[in-house]
């Protein structure tokens, strides 16, 4: 399975908008394919210390998933950072991409603020 960075970022507002501190990706036999890939995005998501697993089918989001989804939050934002990925060849890893949102986030602050971040 692919992973879906538009998916990631839609996760993210999903399990941070929930009303439970803890959010719940059940393993289940004859999982649906959209129940599987939730699944695999909530790994990866744990992979990049996103989210993190409090037991098998409960995760939390952690101090740096919350900072991601501030970097990400903003949609002129998050197309800018899926721009500057496209422009140079539409590979990016995770990392280099919270790096390129969190840029552009640091950037549209020190405008804003007239301040050098």
């Amino acid at each position: 399975m692919k992973r879906d960075n538009d998916y990631l970022r839609e996760l993210l507002f999903k399990i941070e908008n929930a009303d439970d501190d803890l959010f719940y990706a059940i393993i289940t036999m004859g999982m649906s394919p959209d129940e599987r890939k939730e699944h695999y995005h909530v790994q990866l998501l744990c992979d990049e210390g996103l989210l993190y697993q409090v037991s098998d089918s409960a995760y939390r989001l952690t101090s740096q998933g919350h900072d991601f989804i501030e970097a990400i939050r903003d949609k002129g934002i998050w197309e800018k950072t899926k721009e500057a990925v496209a422009e140079k060849g539409g590979n990016a890893t995770l990392e280099m991409v919270k790096a390129i949102a969190s840029g552009f986030l640091k950037k549209k602050l020190s405008i804003h603020a007239d301040i050098d971040l």
